[in-house]
């Protein structure tokens, strides 16, 4: 099982490089970033913005885009939707957020007209490493679904552990965190929490333990 940061660069360089769209990647710490990661050994970037002001960027951090692919798309939201393209047609294996708005992402991720979206709920996915513990924690979902109802719920759940078990962790455990401990009508996260646990027990959901 991958336990750190450093377990997981090497699992990566061991796989070899993914080709990754950077959408408007005119950015300073975007180019940074995408730089360690091809210094790495991890993707091959294909930087989707401004090519002007790419190279500029680049210039002014010492970065040197020897074997990186621009493609010049001027306007940010263009650049979001060719980049989630690439990914949707396998042009790509993945695509990165440069220096646009999250929303505007999100929407050329959500467009059913670019079709990147096959399945489950998208849901946000944190991988953390705190200090003083020998393994890597997964968070979900922090950043996207506001109000999720049960069944979305197990969405999340399964995507969350979706990662868990390409991380080497074969039975990962799910707490289902609320604001107070005990199960209360009047606070419905906690009925849910409960109802997950009850799925989980009797099979409904699998590859992992619920427990909140």
């Amino acid at each position: 099982m991958i336990k750190s940061f450093e377990e997981l660069i090497e699992a990566a360089r061991e796989i070899g490089p993914k080709t990754m769209a950077v959408a408007v990647a005119q950015d300073p710490d975007v180019l940074t970033a995408v730089h360690n990661a091809y210094k790495y050994g991890i993707v091959n970037p294909v930087l989707v913005g401004k090519k002007d002001e790419i190279e500029a960027v680049a210039g002014k951090t010492g970065i040197n885009l020897a074997g990186f692919e621009i493609v010049n798309v001027e306007d940010k939201v263009e650049a979001c939707r060719k980049a989630i393209k690439m990914v949707a047609n396998g042009e790509a294996a993945l695509p990165m957020k440069g220096f646009v708005d999250t929303s505007t992402i999100l929407k050329a991720v959500l467009d059913k007209e670019i079709g990147l979206m096959r399945g489950r709920l998208l849901s946000h996915i944190g991988v953390l490493a705190v200090p003083g513990y020998d393994r890597l924690f997964i968070q979900s979902d922090a950043a996207m679904n506001i109000s999720p109802s049960l069944n979305e719920k197990v969405d999340i759940i399964y995507n969350a552990v979706e990662v868990a078990h390409a991380l080497g962790n074969d039975m990962p455990k799910v707490a289902v965190l609320c604001a107070v401990e005990k199960v209360k009508p009047k606070m419905p996260a906690t009925v849910d929490a409960q109802e997950l646990t009850r799925m989980n027990e009797q099979g409904i959901i699998s590859g992992c333990i619920v427990a909140g």
